[in-house]
């Protein structure tokens, strides 16, 4: 069964490859969903696949890469249902 996290990490996150590095985090996990900038200076994504793998990801992602300084993580669980099933883990345009 898999789950679903929708997170915002704010801090030194943008221009440091927190999202490229969050990709690839997510596909050595085999986890899917996407991962964008936002115009505030934090980085928003969505973690979807088997708990362990998400779990794995979500520890990845309060630390970030090297450059990085990750002031906080908020994490919200989407209950089954809610959003569309990923295949992929992609990077979207900044909004």
């Amino acid at each position: 069964m898999a789950v679903t996290f929708h997170l915002r990490i704010v801090g030194r996150v943008q221009g440091v490859g927190y999202r490229h590095g969050l990709r690839a985090e997510a596909l050595l996990r085999g986890v899917a969903g996407w991962v964008r900038n936002r115009a505030d200076g934090s980085v928003e994504a969505l973690l979807q696949g088997a708990p362990e793998a998400v779990e794995a990801v979500l520890v990845w992602a309060h630390n970030g890469p090297p450059a990085a300084r990750v002031a906080a993580v908020e994490v919200v669980p989407l209950a089954p249902g809610v959003e569309r099933s990923y295949d992929s883990f992609d990077c979207l345009p900044t909004v």
